[in-house]
């Protein structure tokens, strides 16, 4: 099954987010012509009650027959430790590519096949948890972050439904005690951000949250960050903390990109953002690292069938505009975006480090509970 790894993602993720700000280089009109869903809103109905128990309705998750997307192991991956007490509930970004519905149907074949491949990139990182849950889920198409009508919002919600219903299931299979990581990417970590808000912050459910990567979508120190009833992970040891960057190429212009994610975060604020940027190889708050602390990118094979643990790969450097910086920016063949956009590659940069945080945090977190 890793054989077709980065195929995929460069097929299907690549096509999405390079698509949106390759057009965001266009006129706003052309970029919401071509990317808003052509068709009405479908008010489509909530999940059924416990629709989630049902194993066809995630990509990840125990008992689940197959092949767990989210045990996927690189070439070259050396075991790093023990299970660790913790569950995972990531929630994947963007696999529907098409304008012909607002949001992806469950049954759509390639939404389902992209979702499964960008689960097994990016959940692996949680490999050594004892469980890992990844929903399938009513997904926003990507034009509802290009477009202003309400129908995106709409499209949002609907997908947000979807996650927290998902949610519910995995936290009442819990056993009472254990600790809680959330994870997304993208799409998958707007809707965490939402997901710690309206069902975690001020909750008892908050005394168990270890950790929550919110990684390729922006977090606002001012605005996220309270609303949330968390703080950022300024040492690498800390639990009950966010983790959120995206990757750049040092001479990348970000301007374009910030204005998207500030238009469609919905914050309806005029503050000065204030971003988030947390280093992957440091564990804290901004500051720069050296290549020489990546202990393991995964890159892309020349045959695209494989991904190879890689150590010193690129550095990491947060910038002013809370965009992490990562030097001149790797070969990893064709699919990175324009203007030196490593989004597709934010968990695949810093795959091993991100291992060992996930481990730290959790142990953190036991060490105190």
């Amino acid at each position: 099954m890793a054989r077709k790894f980065l195929y995929f993602i460069a097929f299907c993720i690549v096509a999405v987010i390079a698509a949106g700000f390759t057009l965001s280089l266009w006129p706003a009109e052309l970029t919401r012509l071509t990317m808003t869903p052509s068709v009405q809103f479908e008010a489509l109905p909530a999940q059924a009650v416990n629709a989630y128990t049902d194993p066809a309705l995630w990509h990840a998750r125990p008992g689940k027959p197959g092949e767990d997307p989210a045990r996927w192991q690189p070439e070259g991956f050396v075991p790093d430790g023990a299970q660790i007490d913790a569950a995972v509930f990531f929630i994947h970004p963007t696999s529907y590519l098409k304008r012909d519905h607002w949001n992806a149907p469950l049954d759509d074949p390639e939404a389902k096949r992209i979702g499964l491949i960008v689960t097994r990139a990016n959940a692996s990182v949680f490999g050594r948890a004892a469980e890992i849950w990844a929903p399938r889920y009513r997904q926003a198409a990507f034009g509802a972050f290009v477009t202003d009508k309400p129908e995106a919002r709409q499209a949002l919600d609907l997908a947000y439904s979807d996650v927290a219903s998902a949610f519910d299931v995995f936290v009442a299979a819990q056993p009472k005690g254990r600790p809680i990581v959330i994870a997304g990417h993208s799409q998958g970590s707007f809707l965490a951000k939402r997901l710690v808000r309206e069902k975690i912050a001020g909750t008892p459910l908050a005394g168990r949250l270890a950790a929550l990567y919110a990684i390729g979508w922006v977090v606002d120190r001012q605005r996220d960050l309270p609303a949330m009833g968390l703080s950022g992970c300024e040492t690498s040891d800390q639990a009950g903390c966010v983790i959120s960057y995206l990757s750049f190429a040092d001479d990348a212009d970000t301007s374009l990109m910030r204005d998207a994610y500030e238009r469609f975060a919905g914050t309806g604020s005029t503050a000065r953002p204030d971003y988030l940027c947390s280093n992957p190889l440091t564990g804290g708050i901004g500051g720069s690292a050296s290549a020489s602390a990546n202990i393991g990118a995964i890159v892309p094979t020349a045959t695209l069938e494989s991904a190879l643990v890689t150590p010193k790969l690129v550095g990491a450097t947060c910038a002013a505009d809370g965009s992490l910086r990562i030097g001149a920016g790797p070969d990893m063949g064709p699919f990175v975006l324009p203007g030196g956009n490593y989004h597709v590659y934010d968990y695949a940069l810093y795959w091993t480090n991100l291992r060992q945080d996930f481990a730290r945090r959790t142990t953190a977190w036991q060490s105190k509970h």
